[in-house]
């Protein structure tokens, strides 16, 4: 038997957060006192007028196949979170409901890209950002932004990058792995780079915007440069604001010429999102939104905690950020403290030698570092970081 795989799945790698986590379970199960650090996953529960509304569409029988892109109940409720908080106007035609942001970034580069494409991705990048374009046949071109800089490219750097290839750029903010917010006048500045290049697509990953604590409110780079919203591709979700990672809804809006052809790419894959998830994620929209500040207080304050513990540490330091909920500390003269050969290495003594998971940077393009997630209890984040700081001692 010919057992030979396509060159789109050899070209990638499983998701390393996911495996991570996958491997702290099997330790647990078999026995071994592990720390999971790795996942990005709001440790609350889902709010309870959202699970009434999932249960109360149960009972009604709605569990049927919905329209591809979305009921169309949800689909208003999309526009009017995004009319309501961003500024941003759009029409049914212009929004595409998908099973999770990561499922909406998938269709994005499957629509969007042609073989050799290249899309600027900064880095600390979100781990599926170079995979998913590989798998489009899209060329990941990564712009470099270490601790140094913030974690934050440049209007000069995002310009050097830009080629008669480019077709995509994406912007995290705030970040995932960092949690590093742009500023709105950083934002302009990039924004100001990309109106010099009518032919890009500016993809604006916002999928943790309600967790931010910056001294400004939350904007995204087309509410703050409105001639890209033409060609600009909102990426948004439930998942991260209402916890809500198990229900996989996210949502884009964008151009309709393009969301029609992501559209097309979900209706010969998945179809419909789940049709009961579709009711839950309406509820959450159009809800009560005070859930979202209680799970902000706390991040907030675990924010606080693991980064001045974080500093603390022998060979550990770690910039503060503005939202999400993850640490990116530079581990560099941890590993050599330790005489291990890299951050991969560095990872594995924790899970080992300390019982705790955590996320090597480079992962996301950043070898040297580490993500800690603290989606979690302060009681367990402060366990987890006496043992990382026995193991670095």
């Amino acid at each position: 038997m010919n057992k030979q795989l396509s060159h789109r799945v050899q070209s990638i790698k499983p998701s390393p957060t996911l495996a991570i986590t996958a491997r702290a379970k099997a330790l647990r199960s078999a026995g071994q006192d592990i720390i999971g650090l790795g996942a990005g996953e709001p440790d609350f529960d889902t709010p309870d007028h959202i699970k009434q509304a999932a249960i109360a569409a149960i009972n009604d029988g709605f569990t049927k196949y919905t329209e591809v892109d979305g009921t169309p109940e949800l689909k208003a409720a999309v526009i009017r979170k995004l009319q309501r908080d961003n500024g941003l106007e759009y029409t049914p035609g212009q929004i595409l409901v998908s099973c999770g942001g990561k499922h909406s970034f998938f269709n994005l580069t499957q629509a969007l890209l042609n073989p050799g494409d290249e899309v600027i991705i900064p880095a600390p990048y979100w781990v599926s950002y170079p995979d998913m374009v590989l798998l489009a046949e899209g060329k990941p071109v990564i712009v470099e932004a270490g601790i140094e800089a913030g974690f934050k490219i440049s209007p000069e750097q995002l310009e050097a990058a830009i080629t008669a290839k480019t077709r995509l750029v994406v912007i995290n903010s705030p970040s995932n792995p960092t949690g590093v917010t742009y500023s709105h006048a950083e934002l302009k500045a990039l924004g100001a780079v990309l109106e010099t290049h009518p032919n890009i697509i500016v993809a604006s990953d916002d999928i943790y915007e309600p967790i931010l604590w910056s001294d400004e409110p939350f904007a995204n780079i087309l509410s703050l440069c409105p001639s890209l919203v033409e060609r600009g591709v909102v990426l948004n979700g439930v998942s991260k604001a209402y916890s809500m990672t198990g229900w996989r809804i996210g949502y884009a809006g964008g151009p309709e010429w393009l969301i029609k052809a992501m559209k097309k790419i979900q209706s010969q894959s998945t179809s419909n999102p789940t049709s009961i998830s579709q009711v839950a994620a309406q509820a959450a929209l159009d809800g009560d939104q005070s859930c979202i500040q209680t799970m902000l207080t706390a991040f907030k304050e675990r924010h606080d905690y693991v980064v001045e513990r974080l500093n603390n540490i022998r060979g550990l330091t770690c910039l503060p950020s503005q939202g999400a909920f993850y640490s990116f500390p530079n581990c560099t003269q941890a590993i050599s403290n330790l005489g291990q050969a890299d951050d991969v290495a560095f990872c594995e003594h924790l899970i080992t030698q300390a019982g705790v998971a955590l996320v090597p940077g480079s992962a996301f393009g950043a070898p040297g570092y580490s993500r800690l997630s603290y989606a979690t209890s302060l009681e367990i984040l402060a366990e987890a970081l006496d043992r990382i700081e026995r193991a670095c001692a």
